[in-house]
């Protein structure tokens, strides 16, 4: 593309950032993406800082839209469920690491983006409308034009912050009391070490967890959510003695399946959970902030990655409606920021229904008691978990909205109830025709982008 075209600069080339970076330039403009890291397809990340990828839905159709959803199915593994410890729709596990990579090598060999990494975003100046970036190589500062500037840079985001001091949008970062860390189960001499070889597993012990997602060399990558302080904590378990013992009394199944236990558990870093509340997420026609640089959530319902590459979509889709950059940046904020809200909080309430409730026979019950729901009545009932990871079709503001009048049948129709033969079906499908429209009746009222 020659010069004369239209110019974005992008801050971030981790995943999101790669992938807007390939829909700008399929629109027609020339990206140049700045990014403080040396570049990952040389310089790999460490382990022990990256929870797996659950690909769902709204993940696939982003990748599917730019035409690479196939040829990254290789480092995919399927899931075809939940595998819960102690009590099973497609995903599919990634590295994001992985990810991120090939992104990043499709965005440069096959689209042309101008990648420039080990340039740090350091300030911006809304007045000249001109971001300051240096060049870590040589310490050199170099003044980026905000014609406009695309922030793509995480959950610490330096544009935010930039904005935040000037005052132009409001934010606050909640951080959980709980953090994590990313673990190693090796693939066995003789194929994976747990059953269930495509399947998400989860091991819930009430105030924690454990999950693990499969590799595609057949081992597994495990992560520990635990409180940081307390008993359990990360903070008690201080040395090898203390480890062995917890993990040989909560996750005995597992416990022999993980060699490196002890020395992983003491080098790798307590990762934190948050979630990012900002707005708005633009300022006049030069800075947008994107993803997780404008709301970060928990990894608790598998939506971090899949939300932030729907951005990219309805980004793109706004890009296409929309004849300048000030129009583009509102109407971005006002379809996405309903529906971010509403995964943010679906994110922190699955958090206790995974550690807490899955094993629990009340739970078991009214989960049944959805899916029996769901085949008498698909068009009026369809679990929240089930609208969140596999129906794109469906904004996360509506699955929130139909998933909290879902919560409060199913707990009305199994109370008291042992058994789904305890349950007076026909009466169920009474309630749910009641107090649900059929989802195509909400549907055609909302835009999913």
């Amino acid at each position: 593309m020659s010069r004369a075209e239209p110019a974005v600069a992008l801050v971030g080339a981790g995943p999101t950032g790669a992938l807007l970076s390939i829909l700008l330039r399929r629109r027609g403009y020339r990206v140049v993406v700045y990014d403080g890291r040396p570049d990952p397809r040389r310089h790999p990340q460490e382990s022990g800082r990256s929870i797996n990828l659950a690909l769902a839905a709204r993940g696939i159709r982003a990748l599917e839209r730019v035409g690479i959803y196939a040829r990254l199915r290789d480092a995919m593994v399927p899931m075809h469920g939940r595998f819960v410890h102690g009590s099973d729709e497609m995903l599919r596990a990634i590295s994001r690491a992985e990810l991120g990579r090939a992104l990043i090598e499709i965005a440069d060999g096959e689209y042309g983006v101008d990648l420039r990494f080990e340039h740090r975003l350091e300030g911006a100046d809304f007045c000249t409308g001109l971001a300051s970036i240096r060049d870590l190589r040589t310490a050199t500062r170099v003044e980026v034009p905000m014609r406009p500037l695309i922030a793509c840079d995480g959950a610490g985001s330096a544009m935010r912050r930039c904005l935040r001091d000037a005052r132009l949008l409001e934010s606050r970062q909640v951080e959980l009391d709980h953090g994590y860390k990313e673990l190693s189960i090796p693939a066995g001499a003789h194929g994976a070490p747990l059953p269930g070889r495509e399947a998400l597993h989860i091991w819930p012990r009430g105030g924690h967890m454990l999950i693990a997602l499969p590799n595609t060399d057949g081992s597994f990558t495990a992560t520990l959510f635990l409180p940081r302080r307390g008993s359990p904590s990360f903070e008690s378990l201080s040395d090898d003695g203390a480890i062995a013992q917890f993990f040989e009394t909560d996750f005995a199944d597992v416990t022999g399946c993980m060699p490196r236990l002890a020395a992983e558990f003491r080098d790798r870093p307590v990762g934190s959970l948050g979630t990012v509340w900002a707005a708005p997420w633009h300022h006049r026609d030069m800075v947008a902030l994107v993803g997780d640089s404008a709301h970060a959530i928990v990894p608790f319902h598998g939506q971090g990655m899949n939300c932030c590459f729907e951005d990219c979509l309805a980004f793109d889709e706004c890009v296409a409606r929309h004849g300048d950059w000030e129009a583009r940046f509102a109407a971005f904020f006002a379809l996405r920021k309903p529906n971010t809200d509403a995964i943010a909080a679906m994110s922190l309430d699955n958090y206790a229904e995974m550690r807490a409730k899955v094993a629990d026979p009340g739970f078991r019950l009214q989960n049944e008691l959805a899916h029996e729901l769901e085949r008498r009545l698909p068009e009026r009932f369809v679990p929240r978990y089930s609208m969140v990871m596999f129906h794109d079709e469906i904004p996360y503001a509506l699955a929130e909205r139909r998933g909290r009048i879902q919560a409060s049948l199913l707990a009305e129709l199994t109370a008291g109830a042992a058994r789904l033969a305890d349950i007076d079906l026909d009466g169920a499908r009474r309630a749910v025709e009641k107090r649900l429209t059929p989802i195509a009746q909400d549907l055609s009222s909302v835009t999913n982008v």
